[in-house]
């Protein structure tokens, strides 16, 4: 929180290959955010990869396996700095087999750029992403239409391919006609920070000027404390250092914390974001914090750290409002699909199929329904098959929402609304 400008999360969505790491790599670039040195650096890396053209991706996707797969498949986190915002990049994999990594990445974010390839239009992602985008909580959204260049910059097309997007978004986002919807070509540069006149027709916002225009996101400090660990380094001479984003309340050094479901306590030594030291952390900071007391192997990724007089809390079950956005066949009482929320997956079991709900108007259909299959609501009763950090919506929000995924697919998706607590023996 030592920033002078507010900070940001923001998170770009979408489907494998409509050119999201390309457009955060060009707008990073034509931003002063990457150099020449830095393009020079990359051109050289990817030449021995064999690859010709140079690409704009190559900015976030970072690893030999996403480089020569040419498909992001890990969470890559940015700074970037416009007139009004800090910002904190996150590139989400679009990829289907990479799905768990963008629910990470939708779980840290305060406002998400949908990337869509123009000339393909919705696809499959596509639709899961603004899904999920809503669960955890993203409230503004950019649709950017990329891949301009191959519709001929034509105002027809456009106009086409934002209806249909704008149909599919509205499902999620009721005021999806409110968004930006900024007609950009990543590779060619065109409508990221100049306006240009192969779109002389369009007279929106470039996507610079949209993402300038987010509104300040609510920071719940008078909230607990509460971070979702992404991951755990041990660091020469400094010690253990668990990262992740700060979802409420407040941390600072002296602070006694609590690492649950792990059940390790600790003291906050240091906190850093963006290699700077803080006298202090708040909801929206990726930080790193060094602790004392605690050893690497004692804590881990889907943990979540609080202080020790309000803990995390830990449940044993919990009831749940979901909405079943795709199954084969139909789920009944017993069905053991896996979890994914904030930084954790866990196996859960499906305990007990409470009511069937009218998607439309949330009133309840039919009472202790057998089965709810594809595009039924329902409220649920879920009990994880290991140790599980969750909280309640009218508790904190941030933290409720989740994903059922199974069969390579996400399944269902919803938000914790009762829970009993774990008692530990």
């Amino acid at each position: 929180m030592a920033e002078t400008k507010p900070h940001m999360n923001l998170i770009f969505i979408g489907h494998v290959d409509s050119g999201k790491s390309t457009t955060v790599g060009r707008l990073l670039f034509e931003t002063g955010s990457f150099s020449e040195q830095d393009k020079a650096k990359i051109q050289k890396e990817i030449e021995t990869l064999g690859k010709v053209e140079f690409e704009f991706a190559y900015f976030l996707d970072t690893s030999g396996e996403e480089r020569k797969k040419g498909v992001t498949i890990d969470l890559s986190h940015e700074k970037f700095v416009t007139d009004k915002y800090e910002f904190t990049i996150i590139d989400a994999p679009g990829h289907v087999d990479f799905i768990k990594n963008m629910i990470t990445g939708a779980s840290e974010a305060d406002a998400a750029v949908l990337v869509v390839d123009a000339k393909e239009g919705v696809m499959q992602q596509t639709k899961e992403h603004v899904y999920l985008a809503r669960v955890f909580g993203i409230r503004n959204v950019i649709i950017a239409l990329n891949k301009m260049d191959l519709l001929g910059y034509d105002q027809a097309k456009y106009d086409k391919v934002k209806e249909d997007v704008m149909k599919y978004v509205k499902i999620s986002y009721p005021n999806a006609a409110s968004f930006n919807y900024v007609p950009i070509a990543s590779k060619e540069g065109v409508n990221l920070t100049k306006r240009s006149d192969k779109t002389s027709w369009y007279k929106g916002p470039t996507l610079l000027e949209a993402l300038n225009s987010l509104p300040v996101p609510e920071r719940p400090t008078n909230l607990p404390l509460r971070i979702p660990i992404e991951d755990v380094y041990s660091i020469q001479g400094v010690g253990t250092v668990p990262v992740g984003k700060v979802i409420s309340g407040l941390i600072k050094p002296g602070d006694k914390i609590i690492f649950e479901p792990s059940h390790i306590t600790g003291e906050v030594k240091s906190v850093q974001m963006h290699y700077q030291n803080l006298d202090k952390a708040g909801p929206g900071d990726n930080i790193g914090f060094n602790v004392r007391g605690i050893e690497k192997d004692q804590i881990k990724r889907g943990d979540v750290a609080g202080l020790v007089a309000t803990p995390p809390t830990v449940v044993s079950e919990f009831t749940a409002q979901i909405i079943v956005l795709g199954h084969p066949t139909a789920i009944s009482a017993g069905y053991s699909p896996v979890l994914h929320a904030h930084t954790t997956q866990v196996p859960v079991k499906f305990k007990k199929l409470l009511k069937r709900l009218d998607p439309k108007t949330g009133a309840t259909a039919e009472e202790n329904p057998a089965t709810i299959k594809a595009g039924d609501a329902a409220i649920v009763v879920l009990e994880p098959l290991k140790p599980l950090s969750l909280e309640k919506a009218d508790t904190i929000p941030q933290l409720a929402g989740f994903a059922i995924r199974d069969m390579g697919m996400t399944i269902a998706a919803g938000r914790c609304i009762d829970l009993v607590p774990y008692k530990k023996e």
